[in-house]
């Protein structure tokens, strides 16, 4: 298994609760509708709490501002990915995505990478 972890931040116009609400009811269900042609076989929204919320563990750590959320993805491995990428309908189904990404995402300041999960508990 291989997964995707994308950590966004929302765009400068949006409420921390307005792009949450945003990505679960519209982001979220779009997703959903194309996860059989992208591969997906898993997708977990990690919605942050508020800012208050996090203010004394990030102090602790002198850690950055949180992200909004982090969007996590699973799929069977990079080449079943890259496969899957020749074919128009999976083009189509990820341009779909980018496309409403746009609407609610600050892309340049979301990252996102490819990764291996290890677990060491649980």
């Amino acid at each position: 298994m291989i997964k995707l972890t994308f950590c966004l931040t929302r765009l400068p116009h949006l409420s921390r609760e307005a792009f949450q609400r945003y990505w679960i009811e519209t982001h979220g269900p779009l997703v959903a509708s194309v996860a059989d042609t992208l591969l997906i076989r898993r997708y977990v929204q990690l919605h942050s709490l508020p800012e208050a919320a996090n203010a004394t563990i990030r102090a602790s750590r002198d850690a950055p501002p949180e992200y909004d959320g982090v969007a996590e993805l699973w799929f069977d491995s990079l080449e079943a990915i890259a496969a899957n990428g020749q074919r128009a309908e999976a083009q189509a189904a990820a341009a779909l995505l980018l496309q409403d990404e746009r609407r609610f995402i600050d892309l340049p300041k979301s990252p996102l990478w490819w990764g291996e999960e290890r677990t060491i508990v649980g």
